[in-house]
C-alpha cells in the first residue's frame, strides 16, 4: 500500500529530525558555547528590564509597560528554541516527537505575534505621547492598556491555534528531516505526502499579511511622527527622535524575518537558517540593549536600582 494515499487525518511519522546549524563536531561545541552565552545574557537583559521597571514608580507608564511586557516575551521566545538548539548541540540524535514539534510552533508562533502586535501598538502609544500630549494619560489609560494587552495575547492565541490547526491535520507520512534547528510551519508542511499548496497560501495569508500590514502601519505611525517633530523643540525632538529610533531598530529586525519567511511559498534559501537564528536568539538580545543604551529614563533607573544595592550592603 502507498503510504502517501493514507487518511488525511492519519500521520505515521511520531517524531522528527531536527538538522541543526551544523554536523561539525567541533563547530557544534563553539556554537554551543556562542548560543549559550548570547542566551544567558538575553535572560539577563529583559529580566533586568522587568526588574527595574515594576518597582520604579517613575516608570509606571504605558511606555514601560508595554517594554515590560516586551521583555517579557522576548524571554519566552529564545525559551521555546534556544535550550533545545543548545541540548542538540550535545547530542547525536536531535530528534524531537510529532507532538513536542507541534507545541514548539504552536508557543513559537503565539510569542512571535504577539511581540508584533505589541510593536505596532508600542508605535501607537508612541504616535498619541508624541502627537497628541495633552490627552496622553486619557487615551492611554491604566485600563486602557491593559486592554490592549489582552487583546494582543488573544489575537497571538488565535492566530497560533490557526496554524498549528492546519499543520497538525496534514498527513506526515514519509520524511522526518526538518531543515532547520526547531520545528516552524513553512519546514514541517514540507514534509506532509499531500499537496500543500492551499495550506501555504493561507499560511502566506495569515502570517505574512500580519507581518506585512503590521510593518506599513509602524512605518506609517512613525512617518507622522516624525513630521510632527519638525515644530518641536531641540531637546524635546532629540528624546523623541531616540525613542522612535530604537522602537524602529527592533521592528526592522523582527518584521524582517517573519516578512522574509511567511510572505514567501515554502521554498528553502540558505539564507533562512541564518535569519532564523536572528528571529530567534539574536533579536531577543538586542532588544535591552536597544531600550537600555539609548533611553535615558531606563539608565537613571538602573543607576538608581544599582545605587540602593550598594547603599543597602553597606549597612
Amino acid at each position: 500500500m502507498d503510504l502517501c494515499s493514507i487518511s488525511q487525518n492519519q500521520s505515521l511519522v511520531t517524531e522528527f529530525i531536527l538538522v541543526g546549524l551544523s554536523n561539525d563536531p567541533e563547530m557544534q561545541l563553539v556554537l554551543f558555547v556562542v548560543f549559550l552565552v548570547l542566551y544567558a545574557l538575553t535572560l539577563a537583559g529583559n529580566f533586568l528590564i522587568v526588574v527595574t521597571i515594576v518597582p520604579d514608580q517613575a516608570l509606571h507608564t504605558p511606555m514601560y509597560f508595554f517594554l515590560s511586557n516586551l521583555s517579557f516575551i522576548d524571554i519566552c521566545h529564545s525559551t521555546v528554541t534556544v535550550p533545545k538548539m543548545l541540548a542538540d548541540f550535545l547530542s547525536a540524535e536531535k530528534n524531537i516527537s510529532f507532538g513536542g514539534c507541534m507545541a514548539q510552533m504552536f508557543f513559537l508562533h503565539l510569542f512571535a505575534c504577539t511581540e508584533i502586535f505589541l510593536l505596532t501598538v508600542m508605535a501607537y502609544d508612541r504616535y498619541v505621547a508624541i502627537c497628541n500630549p495633552m490627552h496622553y494619560l486619557t487615551v492611554m489609560s491604566h485600563k486602557v492598556c491593559l486592554l490592549l494587552a489582552g487583546m494582543i495575547w488573544l489575537g497571538g492565541t488565535v492566530h497560533s491555534l490557526a496554524l498549528i490547526g492546519m499543520t497538525i491535520k496534514l498527513p506526515y507520512c514519509g520524511p522526518q528531516e526538518v531543515d532547520n534547528f526547531f520545528c516552524d510551519v513553512p519546514p514541517v508542511i514540507k514534509l506532509a505526502c499531500t499537496d500543500t499548496y492551499i495550506i501555504e497560501v493561507l499560511i502566506i495569508s495569515n502570517s505574512g499579511l500580519i507581518s506585512v500590514v503590521c510593518f506599513v502601519v509602524l512605518v506609517v505611525s512613525y512617518g507622522v511622527i516624525l513630521v510632527s517633530l519638525r515644530n518641536r523643540f531641540a531637546e524635546g525632538r532629540r528624546k523623541a527622535l531616540s525613542t522612535c529610533a530604537a522602537h524602529l531598530t527592533v521592528v526592522t529586525l523582527f518584521l524582517g524575518h517573519c516578512i522574509f519567511i511567511y510572505s514567501r511559498p515554502s521554498t528553502s534559501f540558505k539564507e533562512d537558517k541564518v535569519v532564523s537564528v536572528f528571529f530567534t536568539a539574536v533579536t531577543p538580545l538586542l532588544n535591552p540593549i536597544i531600550y537600555t543604551l539609548r533611553n535615558e529614563d531606563m539608565k537613571r533607573a538602573l543607576n538608581k536600582m544599582v545605587g540602593r544595592k550598594v547603599d543597602s550592603e553597606k549597612k
